[in-house]
C-alpha cells in the first residue's frame, strides 16, 4: 500500500521539543524539559492514542444501542471512557518497561490496550462474550493482562494493592516498579494515605499517580478537596505535577520517576493534570456542572492527539496523507472488533464458575441456593 508519494527519507527522523516544566515537591531536580521524539515513536504514539479514542467512541455507541450493558467507564471520560486522557496511558507505557507493573481503577480500557490486549478482546469483554479478555465475565471494570492487574471497581482500593505489587518487586529483587493509578475523586481516601505511609517506610518502588481530570463524578476538585495540590499529598514523599495532556511530558516524567524508584529511593507521587470530554459515566451527560464552552475550549487548545499530530506535521516527521491512512486503518480495526464483539457467542452457564482458583482441581460451587451446583475448573 502506498501511503504517500513522498519517500520515507524525505521525513525528519527525529526532533527535540521543549515541554512544560513540572512542578516539584521535595525534589531538587525534576524530569527533563526537552523531549526527543523519533518519527517511529511519533507514529506509534499517534496510532495507539487514536485507537484508544476510536475504541471508546465505538463503545459509547454500542452502549447507547444497548449492546453493552451495565457499568461502562470510558477513558475519554464517558462510559467511564478515556477520551482526552489518552496521553496519560500512552506516556506511562512509553516511560516504563513491559515487565513493569500497572494497576488502575475502573476507567481501564485504555490501559488494557497499552498493556498489550487487542481491541477485539476489549470490545468482546464489554459485550460479555467468550472472546473477551476475561472471557466475558469481567465487563468494563475488570480487564487484566500480563503485569496489569485491572480494572478495579472499588474507589481507591487498587492503591494498596499496587503498593503490595511494589513490595513483591522489592522482595524478589527484580528491579521492576509498580504504577498505581487513582483519580482525583479517590484522592481523599484513607487507604491511599496508609499506602503512602507503608511505601515510604519500606522504600517501595511504587509510582503513585493521581489522574486529575478536574471532576470526581460531577464534583469539581475545588469543592471536594481542601488541598488540590495532589502531588504534594504524600507530604514526606517527593512529588511531581505533570501536564497530562502532553504525551511527551508524561513520558519524560514517568522515566524520571521510574529511575528514582529503581535507584532504591522509595516511592514517588505524581499528579497528571488532564481532562475528560464526557461525563463520569454513561448516565452522566457531563454538562450539568460545567459549560459546553469550557469543554470545547479544552478540546480546541489541549487535545493530546491533535497536539502530537501538529508537532509531527510541523516538523516534517509525517505527512497529512500518512496520518489519514493511519486513521482509515484504525477505523477498520475498530469496526472489525465491534462486529466480533456483537457476533461472538456469550459464555455458557457451565463456564460461569471457572477460574475461581488457579492451578486447582475441579471443585463444586454452590449456586444461588443449596440445590444448584456448579463446577469450577482452573
Amino acid at each position: 500500500m502506498v501511503l504517500s508519494t513522498r519517500f520515507f527519507t524525505d521525513f525528519t527522523p527525529q526532533a527535540s521539543f521543549d515541554i512544560k516544566k513540572c512542578e516539584l515537591h521535595r525534589l531538587e531536580a525534576g524530569p527533563s524539559e526537552t523531549a526527543v521524539l523519533t518519527r517511529e515513536q511519533g507514529l506509534q504514539y499517534y496510532r495507539t492514542m487514536q485507537t484508544m479514542r476510536r475504541m471508546e467512541l465505538k463503545a459509547d455507541q454500542l452502549y447507547k444501542q444497548k449492546i453493552i450493558r451495565g457499568f461502562c467507564h470510558l477513558y475519554d471520560g464517558q462510559l467511564l471512557l478515556v477520551v482526552l486522557q489518552e496521553a496519560c496511558a500512552m506516556g506511562i507505557e512509553a516511560g516504563i518497561n513491559p515487565t513493569d507493573h500497572l494497576i488502575t481503577a475502573y476507567r481501564a480500557h485504555g490501559y488494557t490496550f497499552t498493556r498489550g490486549v487487542s481491541v477485539r478482546e476489549i470490545m468482546a469483554e464489554l459485550t460479555g462474550r467468550r472472546g473477551g479478555v476475561a472471557k466475558g465475565k469481567g465487563g468494563s471494570m475488570h480487564m487484566y493482562a500480563k503485569h496489569f492487574y485491572g480494572g478495579n471497581g472499588i474507589v481507591g482500593a487498587q492503591v494498596p494493592l499496587g503498593a503490595g505489587v511494589a513490595l513483591a518487586c522489592q522482595y524478589q529483587g527484580n528491579n521492576q516498579v509498580c504504577v498505581a493509578l487513582y483519580g482525583d475523586g479517590a484522592a481523599n481516601q484513607g487507604q491511599i494515605f496508609e499506602s503512602f505511609n507503608m511505601a515510604a517506610l519500606w522504600k517501595l518502588p511504587c509510582i503513585f499517580i493521581c489522574e486529575n481530570n478536574k471532576f470526581g463524578m460531577g464534583t469539581s476538585v475545588e469543592r471536594s478537596s481542601a488541598s488540590t495540590d495532589y502531588f504534594k499529598r504524600g507530604d514526606y514523599i517527593p512529588g511531581i505535577k505533570v501536564d497530562g495532556m502532553d504525551v511527551l511530558c508524561v513520558r519524560e516524567a514517568i522515566k524520571f520517576a521510574a529511575d528514582y524508584c529503581r535507584a532504591g529511593k522509595g516511592p514517588i507521587v505524581m499528579e497528571l493534570e488532564t481532562y475528560r470530554y464526557h461525563g463520569h459515566s454513561m448516565s452522566d451527560p457531563g454538562v450539568s456542572y460545567r459549560s459546553r464552552e469550557e469543554i470545547q475550549e479544552v478540546r480546541s487548545k489541549s487535545d493530546p492527539i491533535t497536539m502530537l499530530k501538529e508537532r509531527m506535521l510541523s516538523n516534517n516527521m509525517a505527512s497529512v496523507e500518512e496520518i489519514k491512512e493511519i486513521d482509515v486503518d484504525i477505523r477498520k480495526v475498530i469496526e472489525d472488533a465491534a462486529q466480533f464483539a456483537i457476533s461472538d457467542p456469550e459464555p455458557p452457564l457451565d463456564e460461569l464458575c471457572n477460574h475461581i482458583f488457579a492451578n486447582d482441581l475441579p471443585m463444586e460451587v454452590r449456586g444461588t441456593n443449596p440445590w444448584v451446583k456448579l463446577k469450577s475448573v482452573s
